[in-house]
């Protein structure tokens, strides 16, 4: 079996103003939203992913859901076409409530040194992770 698709379901607190963050970053949305679900397309390749009111997408698991502020289980991968853009979407996170987890300004030798990554890191409004980076030796 070959899947077509795939995409990723998370749980959020309030669906509008997690549609409000993604869209203030320029995400692009997909579809028109509900009171229990807005849904966002990711990079080139469209890779969606549904933002579920938390006790909606609860009836679906079969167990409790993460506590995100104990910890995270996934972290999605954003790529960027340099520093510059590292740090306005870090800048621009910062500003609408979400949370920089990792400022390469703070530390960028320890990530380019090693293995020629820029890297930075933040949380949107329910703690789900983004990892930021562009490759500086393309």
């Amino acid at each position: 079996m070959t899947p077509k698709r795939i995409w990723a379901n998370l749980g959020v607190e309030n669906v509008e103003r997690t549609q409000e963050f993604y869209r203030a970053l320029g995400i692009k949305q997909n579809g028109v939203p509900t009171k229990d679900l807005v849904s966002f397309l990711f990079g080139e390749d469209d890779f969606v992913i549904h933002f579920f009111e938390k006790e909606k997408l609860k009836t679906s698991l079969e167990g409790e859901m993460a506590d995100l502020s104990r910890g995270n289980e996934i972290m999605f991968t954003l790529s960027a076409e340099s520093k510059d853009e590292i740090h306005d979407w870090l800048d621009k996170v910062k500003k609408i409530g979400g949370s920089v987890r990792y400022d390469p300004r703070k530390d960028s030798k320890k990530f380019y040194d090693e293995n020629g990554f820029y890297v930075g890191v933040f949380a949107d409004l329910d703690g789900h992770l983004f990892n930021l980076f562009c490759n500086l030796n393309k």
